[in-house]
């Protein structure tokens, strides 16, 4: 599998995780600012906010991507089989109805129409 869409598939596997960071960070009191001066140029709400900003927007980066594939057998490889791992290959195979190979076949390419969508 070339480079790049093995960074896809490992940034898909990801995006569960980083859905939870953000649901643990927002279930967090929100951070207050009191005006008081701190000695540092940042302090520990300050990182978290920023922290919550990033992952909010590679999430929004990641589900506008996801959404603007049409092809319903791309969405199931890269929803159900990558992203949430509800199926083994064999599985996958199954439900699409097609041999492994072929399956290999469309998970590339459906790597590399999310790549497209989301770069």
């Amino acid at each position: 599998m070339r480079q790049d869409v093995k960074k896809i598939c490992n940034l898909l596997k990801q995006y569960a995780k980083l859905k939870r960071d953000l649901t643990a960070f927002n279930q967090v009191s929100s951070p207050s600012f009191d005006g008081v001066s701190s000695h540092s140029s940042r302090n520990g709400a300050e990182s978290r906010l920023i922290n919550h900003v990033d992952l909010s927007y590679q999430l929004k980066e990641v589900k506008d991507a996801l959404n603007a594939i049409d092809d319903p057998q791309y969405q199931f490889i890269l929803h159900d089989y990558i992203i949430e791992k509800r199926f083994s290959r064999s599985e996958a195979c199954n439900q699409l109805s097609v041999s492994v190979s072929k399956f290999n076949y469309l998970k590339n390419r459906a790597l590399e129409t999310f790549k497209e969508k989301y770069v």
